[in-house]
């Protein structure tokens, strides 16, 4: 699994000129899954996301999590996180998960986030065509892949 994680002072998600998702401050995550992706991979991102330290304290350093400030989520599935570039101009997707192996995934993701967040997550559509409006906080944006345990 890999993320791309955007500390947002507010965020929404946008599907057929109707908001179905809306957070002030929090994360606005990304998420693209592959095949071999697994519940390891999710509990491993799901406990690292939310324990980030990446908001600011008293002193504006970046000293706490998102369980710290309350914050919330939103998730976004992302299939183009997994684009391979490698050969001519036009993307290839091939490594992305077909939605049979994703949507179950995703929707681990999702259900375990909430777990360790003890509190509702919001999200996009699966495999919807979404306008994903944010305001980047900082800016702050990390990509994370669990493949990749860096």
């Amino acid at each position: 699994m890999k993320v791309v994680i955007q500390r947002v002072t507010k965020a929404s998600v946008i599907i057929d000129n109707i908001k179905v998702a809306h957070i002030e401050k929090g994360l606005l995550i990304l998420l693209g899954i592959v095949n071999d992706d697994t519940q390891e991979d999710i509990k491993w991102l799901s406990n690292k996301i939310v324990n980030l330290r990446i908001f600011s304290d008293e002193n504006e350093v970046m000293n706490k999590s998102l369980l710290e400030i309350k914050g919330d989520i939103i998730v976004v599935s992302q299939f183009t996180l997994h684009a391979s570039t490698k050969k001519g101009n036009r993307p290839s997707y091939i490594k992305a998960a077909k939605p049979d192996i994703a949507i179950p995934l995703y929707e681990a993701f999702v259900k375990q986030i909430e777990q360790d967040l003890g509190k509702k997550v919001q999200t996009g559509q699966f495999g919807a065509d979404m306008k994903v409006e944010l305001l980047n906080d900082g800016p702050v944006t990390i990509i994370i892949d669990s493949k990749n345990k860096e």
